[in-house]
């Protein structure tokens, strides 16, 4: 049976994951705005978040809400953090590796959520002590210990976001792992760290509505989150390293030879 708070996350993400489903099967009716360059927002978007409100906010009115398209609604100090749609670009190109991203903070610390890939149907889901879950399976992390034989994640800067030495990162990476993903849903991403599908990932300048759930997921999957320097990580972190806690070390150590 799942936690009481999960239960109506699913009924929130899944009440709104028919609106995706419909809209991906419709990629010509989009309307699509950019906010920068490679950052675009669909009407989709907009109304998959409308619908995951319209249903929370019936059982938490109170509650404050921050969403990627509506901002920060201001209540209690409850908060619920919603990203209707991680992934839009892939949305928008017809690659089914997209998310709805839902979950509760309490005192700046991630306590449920979930991850929800509705043209999949894989449903991700964690709350504080009770495990990470995929639909009815439980989820571990890898048990590779050798770097070269792992699979990480990352997410690729583009236009404006691109920063310093992230070439560097990558080629140093490259040389020392069985490769790369590049998925380009930073939920998805963690979500397959916390299945042993990636056996680590990576990423700079990443919002929290993008990855407040798989935080959650990967630690109660057994693995591990730090910042990319090894540092304990926090809600107002703007990156992370995840693993599966036996390469986190060594793979740090490739991202800080510059």
């Amino acid at each position: 049976m799942l936690p009481p708070t999960i239960n109506i996350f699913e009924k929130a993400a899944k009440k709104a994951g028919k609106i995706l489903i419909r809209d991906f099967g419709e990629l010509e009716n989009l309307q699509i705005e950019s906010k920068s360059l490679g950052d675009f927002v669909t009407n989709a978007d907009l109304k998959v978040e409308k619908s995951i409100l319209d249903t929370l906010n019936y059982y938490y009115p109170d509650f404050t809400y921050i969403t990627e398209e509506s901002g920060i609604i201001k209540g209690n100090e409850n908060t619920i953090i919603i990203d209707p749609i991680d992934g839009t670009s892939n949305f928008i190109h017809g690659i089914p590796h997209v998310s709805i991203v839902i979950a509760k903070m309490v005192d700046r610390e991630i306590t449920d959520g979930i991850i929800y890939n509705p043209i999949l149907n894989e449903f991700f889901w964690s709350s504080k002590g009770r495990g990470a879950w995929c639909n009815n399976r439980r989820l571990r992390v890898s048990n590779r210990n050798k770097l070269s034989d792992c699979l990480i994640g990352t997410g690729l800067p583009f236009g404006e976001s691109v920063y310093n030495n992230y070439q560097i990162e990558i080629d140093n990476v490259l040389r020392n792992t069985a490769g790369i993903r590049r998925i380009g849903s930073a939920a998805l991403d963690l979500a397959y760290v916390a299945s042993g599908k990636l056996d680590g990932y990576w990423e700079k300048d990443i919002n929290l509505w993008d990855i407040c759930s798989g935080i959650l997921i990967v630690k109660e999957a057994g693995g591990v989150i730090t910042k990319i320097n090894g540092e304990k990580w926090d809600v107002d972190c703007r990156e992370v390293l995840s693993s599966n806690n036996h390469i986190h070390k060594e793979l740090r150590k490739k991202l800080s030879l510059h």
